[in-house]
């Protein structure tokens, strides 16, 4: 008995030694060896409570809720039928992009790229011309909406799907790099250039310079494979996620804003806006009957009467017009349409998970060198090639004829000559991607451009800059990004839970789900098995595709009904109008409640 108390008194005596000679370092409870420790191989473990609130975001608290219809389908599209879901929590802008917002988007634009790729300006230029209208004289909006400092706290209009998209990923460059600034692991570009300016990809490749002036505060990296110091990891919790458009769920839940509106897990009223009760005026004390959203009263009313204006919005209205709903966020309903970043089918919610539920998965993953290492960032521009061949020459199996078949005149004989260049010359790149000869496409893409389009002084081609402008559209990855391609399916043979890259078409639009009685599936099908040509008769009873955008809410020309969020509507992604914003969104990490 002695011996044994022995045994145990020097087990204590050594467990006691052991804390106090380590209390100065975290262990590791699986291990014992201790974190952030140099002498045992400097496994760093950084201090972390909460993910950071980007720049104007709000944080949304999830939850379940009954997405889809809440308001009578006047429309009669029965494409929002109600289904119950549960949606993460995530962050979003409190309000709309703004012009100013977008015009910060284009000086940095244009002092990275206007002397060497000003197609990528072009690309991202807001289209001002969305205002006129053959029997209205707006005029006016098309010259000073996106510039004058009066419209500077309006919503951005005129902006693509596409467009919309490429400011939420140069938002997260912007946004991490002021970070890495702050911290004094980067220092301030004053000359920021189109191969050396920051990404947030490229930058978590330690490999891959040009992402910006490195300073000498870097993180310690106290590991022996180290060099005394590192750039920031993802472990360190310091670089916050992507900037996005949101998914209809997260909007449409959003925009509903239950959280002011329960008891515990009851939801106390049944909303029809992002408001309690039926109507769209307040009746709050000293503001009794005031409009509580932009949006059109009725029948050429847009603003109301000279001396009691029924909303004080002819068009747009600033951002933080009106009340915000009991998130945080302002104009849900009203003021603009908001693009989100579903592929549009009108039966997505027979189809859908019921958690996080979206449409347009496109797997990707980067690029490798033969050593299996990711490749360097790109420095040449990278177009969408099957996209311009479509845009050019009409898609097979449709109505629609393309560029040159739809213009207004016949095509004089330098622009026929102009016309077979380009299709041949796309054909044979698209033939260079497809063999995965990335490199060569991109180079042999800029040379057919510089020589045929780009550097062709001919007057006699009055279709050359249309054509320009139109090709822009298509770029798909800038010079300072990591090039990717989609994922494959002989890389995901023994995957279950996918196996190809494109799953927009999947229970809608893919061969599982078509009708008909022809079963040869060569006969329906494009190439890359997702054509929706057949279920939806694209440009003949339908305008659904893989491009339809979904965009949610009610915008100041809109009636009423439009104002309810689970109302859904669709454009192509190329496409724009001068009701038609946007607002950002982000993923919260983590915890899903927070601190506020």
């Amino acid at each position: 008995m002695i011996k044994h108390r022995s045994i145990l008194s020097m087990m204590v005596l050594l467990a006691l030694a052991f804390v106090i000679s380590s209390c100065s370092k975290e262990q590791s409870p699986t291990t014992g060896w201790n974190y952030n420790d140099e002498k045992n191989g400097g496994f760093q473990v950084a201090p972390y409570e909460e993910q950071e609130t980007g720049p104007g975001l709000v944080l949304i608290e999830g939850g379940t809720f009954v997405m889809g219809r809440t308001e009578q389908d006047v429309m009669y599209d029965w494409n929002s039928q109600p289904r119950r879901t549960t949606v993460p929590s995530f962050y979003m802008d409190m309000t709309e992009v703004r012009n100013l917002d977008y015009l910060e988007y284009l000086h940095w634009l244009k002092r990275v790229y206007a002397d060497e790729n000003p197609r990528i300006i072009q690309k991202a230029l807001p289209d001002t011309l969305v205002w006129r209208s053959k029997l209205a004289y707006n005029e006016p909006y098309v010259n000073n909406y996106l510039r004058h400092p009066a419209f500077r706290d309006y919503p951005v209009v005129g902006v693509n799907w596409l467009q919309a998209r490429d400011y939420c990923s140069w938002r997260t460059d912007r946004v991490n790099e002021y970070i890495l600034v702050e911290f004094g692991i980067l220092d301030y570009q004053e000359a920021p250039s189109s191969d050396n300016h920051f990404n947030t990809d490229a930058y978590m490749v330690p490999e891959i310079q040009g992402i910006g002036e490195e300073t000498d505060h870097q993180l310690v990296d106290i590991s022996p494979n180290g060099g005394g110091y590192r750039r920031a990891r993802m472990e360190d919790g310091i670089l916050l996620p992507k900037y996005r458009l949101p998914t209809e769920a997260e909007w449409e839940y959003a925009a509903l804003g239950l959280i002011g509106n329960t008891m515990y897990e009851r939801v106390v009223e049944r909303r029809l806006y992002p408001w309690n009760g039926h109507i769209t005026r307040t009746d709050a004390p000293g503001n009794y009957g005031d409009m509580v959203a932009n949006y059109r009263r009725g029948r050429g009313d847009y603003m109301g009467v000279a001396g009691n204006l029924n909303d004080a919005a002819s068009i747009t209205a600033p951002v933080y017009a009106y009340w915000p709903n009991d998130y945080g966020l302002y104009n849900m309903a009203g003021n603009v349409s908001e693009w989100v970043m579903d592929v549009y089918r009108p039966l997505t919610f027979e189809d859908m998970d019921d958690y996080n539920s979206f449409r347009g998965n496109v797997y990707k993953t980067y690029v490798r060198n033969n050593t299996g290492a990711i490749a360097d960032k790109l420095y040449n521009t990278i177009y969408d090639y099957d996209g311009i061949l479509e845009w050019l020459n009409g898609p097979v199996g449709t109505t629609d004829q393309g560029f040159f078949r739809n213009l207004s005149r016949p095509l004089n004989d330098d622009e026929k000559k102009l016309e077979a260049d380009l299709t041949s010359g796309l054909e044979a790149i698209k033939k260079l991607n497809d063999d995965r000869k990335y490199e060569e496409a991109s180079d042999a893409m800029a040379e057919l451009l510089e020589d045929k389009l780009y550097g062709n002084p001919s007057e006699t081609i009055e279709i050359a800059a249309e054509l320009a402008k139109g090709i822009s559209d298509f770029i798909v990855a800038e010079p300072g990004e990591l090039r990717t391609r989609d994922v494959t399916i002989e890389e995901n043979l023994n995957r279950r839970n996918y196996r190809k890259a494109n799953n927009i078409n999947y229970l809608d639009g893919d061969y599982a789900s078509n009708y008909t009685s022809d079963n040869n599936w060569s006969n329906w099908r494009d190439d890359d098995g997702t054509s929706t040509s057949k279920m939806y008769d694209y440009g003949l009873t339908s305008m659904v595709n893989d491009h339809a955008r979904v965009y949610k809410g009610g915008s100041w020309k809109d009636g009423a009904y439009w104002l309810s969020p689970g109302t859904r509507r669709f454009l192509d992604e190329h496409q724009s109008t001068d009701d038609i914003g946007f607002r950002c969104a982000m993923t919260r990490v983590g915890s899903p409640i927070g601190n506020y």
